[in-house]
């Protein structure tokens, strides 16, 4: 087993990654992950050494606002225009029929 370069996964570490993954793979694809692996392991390391010491810790890059409309009571349809127009009503209200057999 040869030793990795800085970076660097052996074919043994992606073989043994892969087994643990439940993944088949090939002598040649173990080969090409190998070297796939590494370019994400390095990209993560470079992300790993930006300067972030004065950067508040945030759950969002810009702040949220609420976009609902204030709940306010505004007037509408009387109830008996709005129920005149449904196939059935009881009680003022619509009727539906029943989708579930348990009592209410």
């Amino acid at each position: 087993m040869s030793t990795p370069s800085q970076g660097q996964l052996s074919r043994d570490e992606v073989a043994h990654l892969a087994r643990l993954a439940r993944l088949a793979v090939t002598d040649e694809e173990l080969v090409l992950f190998a070297g796939q692996l590494a370019a994400v392991l390095d990209a993560v390391a470079q992300v790993g050494k930006a300067g972030v010491e004065d950067v508040p810790p945030t759950t969002h890059a810009v702040p949220m606002t609420n976009v609902m409309r204030e709940d306010v009571v505004r007037p509408s349809l009387p109830r008996e225009t709005v129920l005149a127009g449904a196939p059935a009503a009881e009680d003022d209200r619509f009727r539906v029929p029943r989708i579930l057999q348990e009592e209410a």
